[in-house]
């Protein structure tokens, strides 16, 4: 398999694994798709891991088999490509990249649909779409322009130049560059730290924020006052309370 699914202690790694560069070919993206969905739905995943291994996160799409797609096919396709990397983005529970090496074109975007990207100090992260003379397909013209401003993100797409960890880090393209062979161990650690917390909330957290992002203030503050209120039906909630009164902050354990 291209990618792979393992769960521990409540984190479940997507692990891309096609050599040498982890090019996102159509297997690929399928079975990206399938694998987020399959940890959406999980009960054992409460946290996830976006990981390439230990020397590339992934150099983007695979050129060779997109070259022998026209135009009918590349429309058929298009939807299907992005629906992959949407499904990633949607999975209602805290994501972490782990980026080393390259994270280019659909790699990049990959990493943007996390919710937190910890970077090695080896990695080069861009969108060098523009050389081929084409434009990010697989939702980084919106999300990277989200997350970083719309100036930051065309001069990454109009010039297809790749940045290095600490230009991403000072961009806010990612969140922590820590060295290449501690990239994996600190993801891991903080998803397994998430996974600790409370679920529902978590979920509510991030829905409300991405949904947020998406809309009108009046209509973000909608979203997150019907989720807080939701969560006073949770055990959860009453868990976390009591023990605040009870022990003081921070000690509630979550099932």
């Amino acid at each position: 398999m291209t990618v792979t699914l393992e769960v521990s202690g409540g984190v479940g790694t997507i692990r891309l694994d096609r050599p040498p560069m982890n090019a996102l070919d159509v297997a690929t993206q399928d079975r990206l798709r399938e694998l987020a969905v399959e940890a959406s739905g999980r009960d054992d995943v409460r946290a996830v891991v976006l990981y390439g291994g230990e020397k590339v996160f992934a150099a983007g799409a695979d050129i060779k088999e997109m070259q022998a797609m026209d135009h009918a096919a590349m429309v058929v396709r298009s939807r299907a490509l992005q629906d992959s990397f949407t499904a990633v983005a949607r999975i209602p529970k805290p994501v972490v990249a782990a980026v080393t090496g390259y994270a280019l074109g659909g790699g990049c975007e990959l990493a943007l649909c996390a919710d937190f990207r910890i970077a090695g100090d080896n990695a080069k992260l861009g969108q060098p779409e523009i050389l081929l003379g084409l434009i990010p397909g697989a939702g980084g013209t919106q999300r990277l322009a989200r997350l970083v401003g719309p100036a930051k993100a065309k001069d990454l797409i109009f010039t297809g130049r790749h940045v290095k960890a600490d230009e991403a880090l000072t961009m806010g393209l990612v969140d922590r560059v820590v060295p290449a062979d501690e990239v994996y161990e600190q993801a891991h650690a903080w998803a397994a730290r998430l996974a600790k917390g409370p679920a529902l909330a978590l979920r509510a957290a991030k829905e409300a924020v991405d949904a947020g992002l998406e809309t009108d203030i009046d209509t973000g503050l909608t979203i997150e006052r019907t989720w807080f209120a939701g969560l006073f039906a949770t055990e959860d909630r009453e868990r976390g309370m009591r023990s605040f009164v009870e022990e003081g902050p921070g000690k509630a354990e979550f099932l």
